[in-house]
């Protein structure tokens, strides 16, 4: 737990990591502290996200009818750099799991998001990446790489490791953003902390997220028959399901609970039979195949068996 930076001390760490900042206008003074009667901090880590969308700067300043803004702490578009939003308390991370702010406090392995009940907006500082957060939508290398020196930057100046870095997906059940791996993620800042602000390290480029097969399956078929809100897989289900609904076999309603229920069972079937399976080969339980398949159509994962 730590004192937030401070503006000045946020600029002069950003920096340092070698970043070029540029300020939106106001940014310094533009928070949710008062209209929300809660101070920012102390803060414990830092929420890595993607947009949804392009040319969102304007929105992640001024927020909208139903979530007002300032809903980051700095923005990073794809060519337009990185840009300080807020400074303070914003609307970016919304309700989180404890269990997940708690190692992130502790830099302990991140356990699964099941339930989120703690509003991660006190504690954790906000970057969004200006992506779609779907297949077709690359992050450039140079983005990718801002992200990194941004996290960086924040855990350098208060001591904190890279396990101190989340992505929403992590923190609340039914996210996906940002739309590529996390570990590859940390192991990138974790290099950068080690070679020091400012040094010149080469990153891989994003990585997509990867769904285990194994797990997939056992989830496919545990699941269903499991008590309402059975989870037995929460990443690779979201997942799999972001991708189901994004090609039109299941309804949003459905998507993004983490349960590999009988809706989603059916929707996998039709995923199935659409690429021609039949009779068992088409019973909804994904195979290495047909999940490879979903995955690079919609470029929303890679699988591993």
């Amino acid at each position: 737990m730590a004192t937030p930076l401070s503006a000045a001390k946020m600029l002069a760490a950003l920096k340092a990591e070698g970043l070029t900042v540029h300020e939106h206008a106001g940014w310094k003074t533009h928070n949710r502290d008062a209209a929300s009667g809660k101070s920012f901090g102390p803060v414990i880590g830092v929420l890595i996200h993607h947009t949804g969308g392009h040319n969102d700067k304007e929105l992640c300043y001024e927020g909208r009818s139903d979530l007002p803004g300032p809903l980051c702490h700095a923005w990073l578009g794809k060519t337009a750099g990185l840009w300080m939003i807020g400074n303070g308390r914003t609307n970016h991370a919304g309700y989180a799991d404890v269990d997940v702010l708690n190692a992130l406090r502790d830099e302990k392995p991140l356990p699964h998001d099941d339930v989120a009940k703690a509003d991660g907006n006190d504690c954790l500082y906000g970057l969004e990446i200006e992506n779609l957060g779907k297949g077709g939508d690359p992050y450039p290398n140079a983005q990718y790489r801002q992200a990194v020196l941004w996290a960086a930057a924040i855990c350098r100046a208060h001591g904190w490791s890279e396990k101190s870095v989340a992505g929403h997906k992590e923190c609340q059940p039914g996210k996906i953003d940002p739309s590529f791996d996390m570990d590859d993620f940390r192991a990138a800042v974790k290099k950068q902390l080690a070679a020091g602000p400012g040094k010149t390290e080469t990153t891989k480029p994003a990585g997509k997220p990867r769904v285990d097969l194994s797990r997939l399956v056992t989830a496919a078929k545990t699941d269903p028959g499991a008590k309402q809100g059975h989870v037995s897989y929460m990443a690779g289900t979201n997942l799999t399901e972001a991708a189901l609904l994004e090609l039109g076999y299941l309804s949003r309603s459905y998507a993004g609970d983490g349960s590999f229920g009988t809706t989603t069972v059916a929707a996998y079937a039709k995923w199935q039979r659409h690429l021609g399976y039949s009779g068992a080969d088409a019973n909804g339980i994904p195979g290495k195949s047909s999940l490879t398949k979903l995955g690079e159509k919609t470029g929303l994962f890679t699988v591993v068996a």
